[in-house]
């Protein structure tokens, strides 16, 4: 038999409010996390390098040590965009900590402005976390005239610690590899990185 009380109209409703209050705010909550997924999974790239995402350096290395590594740089452009993008060096053999600036050339074979961004990563993956960028062109819109070539800089510098890294015994030859996308809607298009000097971005 329930012996339960039962419950004043009174009571009753506070109770189904408060269980209307409760799911509503599960909702939000659920919301809230599907919108901060994206910043959230941005940064935990950044900070382990997963995915061979890079790290941003807002300064050149001052830490040099005399153990050579090879950089090799690969350039990619969508089929949407009528872009030619090549490295201006394959390949660029340097001191770890030694910073060093190197660029990606590219030229708007169309008859009309086209605008595209570029993403990035590096192989070994395991190695993104001690890549570090101080200026490149990812994640930046650029646009470029019908027939414009420009050369956009990248500077760079492989942090020391990897030599470390139990996971990176013998300091392996990093690929960087960067890819363009059209972008369909622009909304503060960005100059060539040859008209405004330097176009940051990660």
């Amino acid at each position: 038999m329930n012996t339960a009380p039962r419950r004043t109209p009174a009571e009753a409703a506070r109770h189904a409010r408060t269980i209307a209050l409760g799911c509503g705010l599960f909702v939000f909550g659920m919301i809230g996390a599907a919108y901060a997924s994206v910043p959230l999974y941005k940064l935990f790239c950044q900070v382990t390098g997963y995915g061979g995402t890079t790290q941003r350096a807002e300064s050149a290395s001052t830490n040099v040590v005399n153990h050579p590594v090879t950089v090799r740089f690969d350039a990619n452009a969508s089929g949407h965009v009528p872009w030619s993008f090549q490295p201006v060096e394959r390949q660029i053999t340097l001191d770890l900590g030694e910073t060093r600036q190197t660029a990606y050339r590219v030229r708007n074979n169309s008859d009309k402005p086209v605008t595209a961004q570029a993403t990035f990563n590096v192989t070994p993956l395991t190695a993104g976390i001690y890549f570090n960028k101080v200026q490149c062109f990812c994640f930046t819109e650029q646009t470029l005239k019908p027939g414009e070539e420009v050369d956009m800089p990248v500077v760079f510098f492989v942090d020391p610690a990897i030599q470390d890294d139990p996971d990176l015994k013998e300091v392996p030859t990093i690929t960087l590899s960067y890819t363009f996308f059209p972008v369909a809607d622009p909304k503060t298009p960005v100059a060539a990185a040859k008209n405004e000097g330097t176009a940051q971005g990660l």
